[in-house]
């Protein structure tokens, strides 16, 4: 499958560069753009161990809940996080421990997309496998619902979401693309 991924990202996110808050990153800043095939997908690819009493789904608990649990992860991202936003959860008992929302990112190129995004584990869950097996969930859902590409927007981690099969298809800052991939140094 062969994409114009640079025409990809401006249709997907029109203006995004003009945006003050893109404007105002540092120039040093860079970030990723990152997809994975659905078809290539295998989400027993990977065996990620999560402690016991770890449980995955739709959210459908309290609102208020949720956002502490956005706002102890990213303030900003709060105000993403509306009624009609579809959010999937790792849940370590009744708490919140790991989420994401769930978009569909609509079809371009001929091509369906829909990811993760603003993906968050509460800090006393980090670092424990939770957000990576959520992530490994999520997508294998997004797989069963027929979607042809998962992708990731927005990130400097893909290291992390490479260990998934996401593959980086763009880098950049806060002036555009970069040509290659970057010296991290």
């Amino acid at each position: 499958m062969q994409l114009d991924w640079q025409n990809l990202f401006l249709e997907m996110h029109p203006g995004f560069f003009e945006r003050p808050y893109i404007a105002g990153l540092p120039e040093s800043k860079i970030y990723e753009e990152m997809a994975l095939p659905l078809a290539r997908f295998s989400p027993d690819a990977l065996s990620i161990p999560v402690p016991e009493g770890i449980s995955f789904g739709f959210y459908q608990g309290d609102r208020t809940r949720l956002l502490q649990a956005v706002r102890e992860v990213d303030g900003p991202w709060v105000a993403l996080f509306t009624p009609e936003t579809r959010v999937y959860c790792a849940m370590a008992g009744d708490e919140i421990a790991s989420f994401c929302m769930m978009e569909n990112m609509g079809v371009h190129q001929g091509v369906s997309f829909a990811g993760p995004g603003c993906v968050g584990t509460v800090p006393a869950f980090r670092r424990q496998g939770i957000g990576l097996k959520m992530i490994q969930r999520a997508t294998s859902i997004l797989k069963d619902e027929g979607y042809d590409i998962s992708y990731i927007h927005y990130t400097g981690v893909a290291p992390w979401y490479a260990r998934l099969g996401y593959e980086t298809v763009l880098h950049w800052n806060k002036n555009g693309f970069l040509p290659a991939a970057p010296n991290r140094a």
